[in-house]
């Protein structure tokens, strides 16, 4: 009984005929919905409309020869080459020695989520003070502003 109840819901209201001890004919077969087995093919896909971009008539793409002479000739506009050596090694070791402080610190257990968690506070503190409400929005478009003035050299 609960065999026929189960193929009466799973066929939508199709009852399969009785079982009599024949064996089943093809009929049987054919009332019994057919399954995909490939649900997810990519020729069934919805395809998204092509977009066709079209480049400028003007080429502004360069070769290796005019970066190389690009190049020479920023290397030649240096005044100071051996500070602007010492500075770029500086910057690649400070880079290097960065990411092996940072690799030490992910190493520790629990440090990684207390940073996260005191990056989630200040990013909350940073809403709060600067992002709620009106008049602290303009107050921060003011800082901005001053900041990029005193950057710039215009103040």
């Amino acid at each position: 009984m609960a065999a026929t109840a189960y193929s009466v819901a799973l066929l939508g209201g199709a009852r399969l005929p009785a079982a009599t001890g024949a064996p089943r004919s093809a009929s049987a077969s054919a009332l019994l919905p057919r399954r995909n087995l490939h649900p997810l093919r990519l020729q069934d896909a919805p395809r998204p409309s092509l977009l066709r971009v079209k480049a400028a008539s003007d080429d502004t793409s360069a070769s290796g020869d005019e970066i190389i002479e690009d190049l020479k000739g920023k290397w030649e506009a240096i005044e100071d080459k051996p500070t602007f050596l010492l500075y770029s090694g500086g910057a690649v070791v400070a880079l290097w020695l960065t990411t092996v402080v940072v690799g030490a610190i992910n190493s520790v257990p629990l440090l990684p989520k207390l940073l996260e968690l005191v990056g989630l506070g200040y990013t909350g503190w940073f809403v709060y003070r600067y992002l709620l409400f009106k008049e602290s929005r303009k107050e921060l478009a003011t800082d901005i502003e001053g900041l990029k003035k005193k950057i710039a050299g215009t103040e």
